[in-house]
């Protein structure tokens, strides 16, 4: 079975330029949670292009962002280059269940978007190694599609279920094994690593036109497959969504709603 990196390549851009920054209310409830406002590492497992890392860059005395493609890894250099803290932040190669990272040097170690992607029985084992006691570890995935138009979804959701079908049923090899969302805060209490865990909802709004929103759809595994001829856009009708977004969002940005979902884990 391949690596889930390989999903990712050649879509390093296309992710940055549409995917959500996570909600800096966020860095206020795991911070407060464990009393340290200031944390001195942070550790964002499957960090991608750096959008969940940046985030504490003004917030931590060092953040450690940890990224197998170098496709992503690269596209998160960039951006850093730019970036105000750019000296308290650092990303390196690796796999979140191996980062060689020192035991119990993290306050803080997040995941976002990426978890489901993970081997939940080694990552969990190498988070509480590496996690210090009281510190947190965060798993955190955003609802697809953002809420917009309701048209918008109902056309997207019918997409989505050709698809699925056509990877169904065409036995398409997938770019590497994934592990439900929804089981996440279950994996994390029946690992016995967690003095304590719970789930969040938080709520974030960004703005986005039609451009951005198709970015954002094949900003996941439809590229991969399109890339590999499993299907094409036209079966799947990619071009009627295509048009709904330009008829139920426009040229000009609207608000998107994102809801995310954070499961939390204090060592």
């Amino acid at each position: 079975m391949p690596d889930s990196s390989a999903v990712w390549v050649g879509e390093a851009s296309r992710y940055d330029q549409t995917r959500p920054t996570p909600p800096s209310v966020l860095v206020d409830i795991l911070t407060q949670l464990i009393h340290t406002p200031r944390p001195a590492l942070v550790v964002d497992l499957g960090c991608g292009t750096g959008r969940s890392t940046v985030v504490w860059g003004e917030r931590a005395e060092q953040v450690i962002g940890i990224e197998p493609s170098d496709d992503m890894r690269r596209q998160a250099l960039r951006a850093l280059e730019s970036h105000p803290a750019a000296a308290r932040i650092a990303y390196r190669a690796g796999v979140a269940r191996q980062t060689g990272l020192d035991s119990g040097s993290a306050d803080v170690v997040t995941c976002a978007q990426a978890f489901h992607w993970m081997d939940p029985s080694a990552t969990l084992a190498e988070i509480a190694r590496i996690l210090r006691a009281g510190g947190v570890f965060a798993a955190y995935d955003y609802g697809w599609p953002p809420a917009i138009r309701w048209e918008l979804d109902q056309i997207f959701q019918e997409v989505d279920a050709r698809f699925e079908q056509a990877v169904r049923t065409r036995g398409a090899q997938e770019p590497g094994p994934r592990w439900s969302k929804e089981q996440h805060l279950e994996r994390m209490r029946q690992s016995g690593l967690f003095r304590f865990t719970t789930e969040l909802v938080l709520h974030q709004c960004e703005y986005g036109d039609a451009d951005r929103f198709m970015g954002l759809v094949l900003s996941s595994g439809y590229s991969y497959h399109l890339r590999r001829g499993t299907m094409t856009e036209r079966e799947i009708g990619l071009e009627r969504l295509r048009q709904a977004a330009i008829d139920y969002i426009g040229t000009e940005p609207i608000p998107w709603y994102f809801s995310y979902h954070v499961r939390i884990g204090i060592r």
